[in-house]
């Protein structure tokens, strides 16, 4: 690797600005599993590299039943994982937070890096689309937030200006509603998804209030399937209203053809995968 600063701040203020004085050649670090690779395959060369793990805002982990969960950007995934208050409110969340990779990259990564990479095969964003997840963002001019199906915009691309950073995600509390993430894999451990999609759903007695359904790697980024989810507002969650549901993020998706899979293969697994997270979330909804 070529020679570079590093700096581990302890404050918000002053990663800002470190990270405003770099400018393009700033990058921070919340674990350093994609950047440590990509600096040494050359794909990324920062001169300035900003270590987040120090950052209290960056390392929040906590749960309000009124206004959800503040999740800091990166909170090593393993912690995560283990988290009661995650895995009761969240286990969607938990579940894809878990396939980042091995024990040893979950005790690094987080899940602000995991979404800042900006793969579209990111495990996961489409669970915190299906969340309806917002990123809180700052920089010198101050703060803003936006969804987290808006922060990807391209392969590898993000809305984040060079002197911006992912402070945390806010999640919304749970109102009679649960989520579930699969995804669809060549091996069973330490790849990448072929086809990732989340789930959310929310039900009063058996009909459905709220829904939402993330998709990954069906497009150059991760996708919220809107019309998909809101066919099924209003409606029992029974095998027809899930099949037309499933249907409809199909046509949403517009994957590509690779090593990994054929857009006709990953167009069928959307199909599959939606009908599977979507009867799962409900039943834990019906559960709680």
């Amino acid at each position: 690797m070529h020679e570079l600063n590093y700096e581990a701040p302890t404050s918000l203020d002053q990663a800002i600005s470190v990270l405003a004085a770099a400018g393009e050649n700033g990058r921070m670090l919340a674990g350093g599993t994609d950047l440590i690779i990509q600096m040494r395959a050359g794909v990324r060369q920062p001169g300035q590299v900003i270590d987040a793990k120090k950052i209290p805002e960056l390392q929040a982990l906590s749960f309000d039943a009124q206004t959800g969960l503040q999740l800091g950007a990166a909170r090593a995934c393993c912690e995560i994982i283990a988290d009661a208050t995650v895995q009761q409110h969240y286990p969607g969340l938990a579940e894809a937070a878990a396939l980042i990779g091995s024990d040893q990259i979950l005790a690094r990564a987080s899940v602000g890096g995991n979404v800042c990479n900006g793969s579209p095969a990111a495990d996961t964003t489409p669970a915190l689309i299906a969340l309806g997840a917002v990123c809180q963002i700052a920089g010198p001019n101050g703060t803003r937030e936006v969804a987290v199906e808006d922060f990807v915009t391209a392969p590898g691309q993000t809305v984040l200006a060079p002197n911006e950073l992912l402070v945390a995600f806010r999640i919304p509390a749970p109102q009679g509603s649960a989520d579930c993430y699969q995804r669809f894999i060549p091996r069973n451990e330490m790849d990448i998804a072929v086809v990732g999609v989340g789930s959310c759903v929310a039900l009063d007695d058996d009909t459905c209030t709220a829904a939402r359904i993330g998709l990954g790697a069906v497009a150059a980024r991760p996708l919220l399937a809107k019309e998909a989810g809101d066919s099924l507002i209003g409606k029992t969650l029974d095998d027809a209203a899930i099949d037309a549901a499933a249907q409809l993020a199909q046509q949403a998706a517009s994957p590509i053809s690779d090593m990994r899979g054929t857009a006709e293969f990953r167009t069928h697994l959307v199909g599959v995968l939606t009908r599977r997270t979507l009867k799962e979330a409900a039943a834990r909804a019906r559960a709680r």
